[in-house]
This record gives structure tokens, C-alpha cells and sequence, in this order.
């Protein structure tokens, strides 16, 4: 994704910073394309005209997630935030900092699934190689897994006892395989998943109950 701005100054120097300054990039990142030379004011009669540049620069996968998110969280009306990102392999993870960020995640961190999907496709476009985007806030998603985890491990340890299956709320790809990881740990006890998206949920019981549904 490319970026460009046009800016002008008394020289072409100055036109240059401006520019440079418009798109929050480094000078030695920038192409710059000389649009117009300074010129002088002639015998008093005619006006001097300013230099004017236009500047082009590339971004990369982690900065385009950022620039995009940065935006969509401006639409929404999100303030006072801090948008950190840390990108290592193909990997790039994007934290949202600051305070009343309810709007943000949504009920059970549906709107935080959109924006990182939707990061996660501001990144990859034009990328060769695939970039695995994740997006949080405040810890929800570490909050949430640990919730999860013990949920279904107590879950799994009452279907073992009482031979009763409990079919949990829909959940995404994601969520349920850390219902899935958990429940592995309990002896005697099966995970499996019914319905289609996005109502797609986790069912818990015995090993014996999920062999008689399948």
C-alpha cells in the first residue's frame, strides 16, 4: 500500500519536510517527485511561487494494519487510545491502550474479531507471504482464554462425574479450540462441535456419550 502527499515550501527542502511530515515517514523512505522549482519575484512586477514536491511512500504489513485500524477506531469515535504493534517472522501483534475501551472489544470481543480481521486484510494486501494478525486490548483475549480454559475444565470434570453433556454458547473458531485444548486434559471426558457458523458451539461430555454421536 502506498501513500502519497503534496506538499510545497520556500524551497524545494522545505516542501520535502512538509511532505515527509504529512505522512509521519522517515526522509530515506520517501520517493520524492519535484513538481514545481522555487522561483524568484521578477523586478518587483510578478510573485515569487513556492517549490512543490509530491511524496510516495511504502508501507509495510505492520504499518499498514496500523494506519487502517488508527483509522476505523477514528471513525468509531474511539479517544484517547495508544495503538502498539510488534511484528516478528510473519507474525504481527497489534494492542489497542488506554481506558473505556468496552466499545472496542464488543459483546464477547465480537467487534475486536471485525477490526482484526479487518487488519488482518489491510496487512496482507499485496503481501507474497500470508501475515498473521492479532489484536488486543487490555488483556481481554489472555482474560478470555483463561476463563474459557477453567470454564470447560470444570465443565468436562461434571460430565465425567454425572454422564451429562453441556452444549456452551456459539463461539469462534478460536475460542472453541481452547474449549477443545482444555477438555483433553480431563480423562474420560470429549469435546465436539455442532452447528454451523457463525452459531457454530462446543459440546461437553463423556467419551462414551460423543462415540454414540458420531
Amino acid at each position: 500500500m502506498k501513500r502519497e502527499a503534496v506538499a510545497a515550501g520556500r524551497t524545494v527542502e522545505d516542501a520535502i519536510q512538509a511532505a515527509c511530515e504529512q505522512l509521519a515517514a522517515e526522509r530515506n523512505r520517501v520517493e520524492i517527485e519535484v513538481l514545481q522549482l522555487p522561483s524568484k519575484r521578477l523586478l518587483g512586477l510578478l510573485g515569487a511561487s513556492e517549490a512543490k514536491v509530491r511524496a510516495t511512500v511504502e508501507f509495510t504489513a505492520e504499518e499498514r494494519a496500523d494506519y487502517y485500524l488508527s483509522g476505523i477506531l477514528d471513525r468509531m469515535g474511539v479517544s484517547g487510545y495508544a495503538l502498539e504493534s510488534k511484528a516478528e517472522g510473519e507474525d504481527i501483534d497489534l494492542n489497542i491502550q488506554g481506558e473505556n475501551l468496552g466499545l472496542v472489544i464488543g459483546h464477547r470481543g465480537e467487534t475486536l474479531d471485525a477490526l482484526q480481521y479487518l487488519a488482518s486484510l489491510a496487512a496482507n494486501r499485496g503481501e507474497e507471504s500470508f501475515k498473521h494478525i492479532s489484536l488486543d486490548t487490555g488483556d481481554y483475549r489472555k482474560k478470555r482464554e483463561k476463563t474459557l480454559y477453567a470454564l470447560a475444565k470444570r465443565l468436562a470434570l461434571g460430565a465425567v462425574k454425572t454422564k451429562r453433556t453441556t452444549t456452551l454458547e456459539p463461539m469462534n473458531p478460536y475460542e472453541r479450540r481452547i474449549i477443545h485444548t482444555a477438555v483433553q486434559q480431563v480423562h474420560g471426558a470429549a469435546s465436539w462441535s455442532v452447528g454451523a457458523e457463525p452459531n457454530r458451539r462446543v459440546v461437553i461430555g463423556a467419551e462414551k456419550q460423543h462415540k454414540r454421536t458420531t
